[in-house]
């Protein structure tokens, strides 16, 4: 994988939205069509065999990549949200991020960046709530060495990382 072209295009945004963040922003990535191409073939190839049937996206930049990778996947995809954005009957989880705690959101009818993993450990506490066969997560960036430890956090869950900073 071209991990270079990748790396080379993040934008780093110093003490947003507070003091001290290192911010990784990612939308950089998207509005290149190499590295967006880049990121969906890197994890088609990572899930193109585990018989996926839905891709779920967090809101709202998450919506970006596991929508393209649905469509190579040939599976649907599901979204969680911010409290009061989903139209029909949810389920929420409320969990710690590393400035604060938040809730998110997923339709009752939903069928089957990591740093701190907060809102990831959340998000698939909610996915297990469908009795789903296995859940998979996959993060563009794995922030490491800033004493976040998000992968401590998920380590129930099969993780994969395009990107290690």
């Amino acid at each position: 994988m071209n991990t270079n072209i990748l790396t080379e295009n993040i934008r780093t945004i110093p003490n947003w939205p507070k003091d001290g963040i290192m911010f990784r922003d990612v939308t950089t990535l998207f509005k290149n069509p190499e590295c967006l191409k880049t990121i969906v073939d890197e994890l088609y190839e990572i899930y193109k065999d585990k018989g996926i049937t839905k891709v779920v996206g967090i809101e709202s930049r998450g919506f970006i990549i596991p929508s393209a990778l649905a469509v190579r996947l040939g599976a649907g995809v599901v979204l969680c949200r911010k409290p009061g954005k989903l139209p029909y009957d949810t389920i929420r989880q409320e969990y710690t991020k590393e400035y604060g705690t938040d809730v998110i959101e997923i339709h009752k009818d939903s069928d089957d960046l990591l740093a701190t993993g907060g809102t990831m450990k959340a998000a698939c506490e909610l996915v297990e709530r469908f009795n789903v066969k296995k859940v998979y997560v996959n993060f563009i960036i794995e922030l490491v060495n800033e004493g976040l430890d998000g992968r401590e956090l998920l380590k129930d869950y099969d993780v994969k990382s395009l990107l290690r900073l």
